[in-house]
């Protein structure tokens, strides 16, 4: 998944705003150091460029911690906002000799295709030291392909939250969330007899429903068939794929316990998925989704983080371990120049994540990043559950896959569950498109 249509699409005003934004501060120094001890070079003179998919809140956010570079360093940094098929535009501006520094890849498969075309350039050692400082082993690995290091996660994704109606849960009698699968189907049912329908779903986003699968999968079949699955080393037609879309079909199955039906969840975009799960009276118990749905419930809603929405674990599947389905945006370097290097080197600080953070809908991986930064207790729950997961969370599968099957709207992985949802009783069909698609992208089929 990606949740770069979570949070709206910005006007062409700010759009153009915040690509002039960048290099207004005056510097504070010829190459100054970070409150952590991070030294700067002196780029006056340089202007950088920098791009990535944010939008709204989220670009606005980032822009911060570009401004405070520029202060630091003199650079002139701008912002070029790629739209939603990221791969494809930085692909045109790198083979038309137009590449920004620095850009945001939402995808470790666009980054292994980066770095097989010679797109990317590798850190530098002083990258690399705030990177074995700061990160875990699984987060810079997820920045390296073919054994070099290109990319620096600066922000990460805690995909495995359930996000719920308090109100909703009180109606119902429900007073603890639940922690197994069985437990949440029983309490969705629960929910349901008392007059609220339990689950809203935002299946015309394919990929929210890549997420939903992922968790069950990694939960039921464990890490190591995850693992196999999303580089297309067992097929899609494996047995433990018919079990996981089986399981998922228990909920899918019963249109009774889905806002709208499946017909309406075919036709419900994420962010509506997440209004009316909140709206007043709420039209939808739970919604499943990433930690971003907290964006979406301050933004767009009147629910109370912590009071009115609150969260739980995705639940645990067939006495498997509880899912921990991360996802995330790393900044790797197109131009082999001082200027990107030192922005890296920048992002991967935690003087850097703080700056983000503290404004709210905002994950760091960066472990040396103090909890205490976070503005409130749901941030610091989501965020502590990222850290304390050290190497044991998977990656979301469907942004490691090439972008023809996991990443695509209305193509591979995305239209294969939707039709899925349309039809959750077939699951030998949707096996077999699943890995018609799959063998087809990765080009190993046979």
């Amino acid at each position: 998944m990606n949740r770069r249509l979570a949070i709206g699409i910005t006007t062409v005003a700010l759009a153009m705003a915040s690509t002039a934004c960048g290099g207004g501060g005056s510097s504070t120094a010829a190459g100054g150091a970070t409150s952590s001890g991070v030294k700067l070079p002196d780029l006056h003179g340089q202007h950088l460029q920098v791009a990535a998919v944010w939008t709204g809140p989220e670009q606005q956010n980032f822009l911060k911690v570009i401004q405070q570079f520029d202060k630091l360093t003199g650079a002139q940094t701008s912002f070029v906002p790629t739209g939603d098929d990221v791969s494809t535009f930085l692909g045109t501006k790198i083979q038309g000799g137009a590449a920004p520094d620095v850009a945001f890849l939402p995808q470790p498969g666009v980054l292994a295709q980066f770095a097989k075309a010679g797109w990317l350039k590798p850190v530098n050692s002083a990258v690399d030291k705030e990177l074995s400082s700061n990160y875990s082993s699984g987060w810079k690995n997820l920045g390296a392909s073919g054994g070099k290091q290109y990319g620096v996660y600066f922000k990460a994704a805690n995909k495995s939250t359930v996000w719920y109606n308090t109100s909703a849960f009180q109606t119902a009698g429900i007073a603890q969330p639940p922690t197994t699968w069985a437990e949440f189907l029983k309490d969705a049912q629960t929910i349901s007899d008392s007059g609220t329908t339990p689950v809203s779903v935002g299946g015309a986003d394919g990929w929210t429903l890549t997420d939903w699968f992922e968790n069950i999968y990694l939960s039921q079949a464990g890490p190591d068939l995850y693992d196999k699955l999303t580089k297309h080393q067992n097929k899609w037609t494996d047995p433990s794929v018919a079990k996981a879309l089986t399981t998922l079909g228990q909920l899918f199955g019963k249109s009774s316990l889905i806002a709208g039906g499946n017909r309406g969840a075919l036709q419900t975009e994420f962010p509506t998925s997440v209004d009316q799960t909140f709206a007043n009276p709420p039209k939808a118990a739970m919604v499943y989704e990433g930690d971003f749905v907290a964006t979406n419930i301050a933004s767009d809603t009147k629910a109370k983080l912590g009071t009115d929405a609150k969260f739980f674990p995705f639940p645990a599947v067939d006495g498997g371990k509880a899912p921990l389905v991360s996802g995330g945006d790393v900044a790797v370097a197109l131009k082999d120049n001082a200027g990107a290097q030192a922005l890296l080197q920048y992002l991967a600080s935690p003087d850097a994540a703080r700056i983000a953070v503290q404004q709210g809908g905002f994950i760091s991986p960066d472990k040396a990043l103090d909890l205490s930064v976070y503005p409130n207790a749901t941030q610091r729950a989501l965020a502590q559950s990222v850290i304390q997961a050290g190497d044991t969370f998977r990656f979301d599968m469907s942004d490691q896959a090439p972008a023809a099957f996991g990443g695509t709207k209305g193509q591979g992985e995305w239209k294969d569950l939707q039709d899925f949802l349309a039809n959750p009783s077939d699951v030998a069909g949707a096996q077999g498109k699943l890995e018609a698609d799959a063998a087809k992208a990765y080009g190993n089929a046979g």
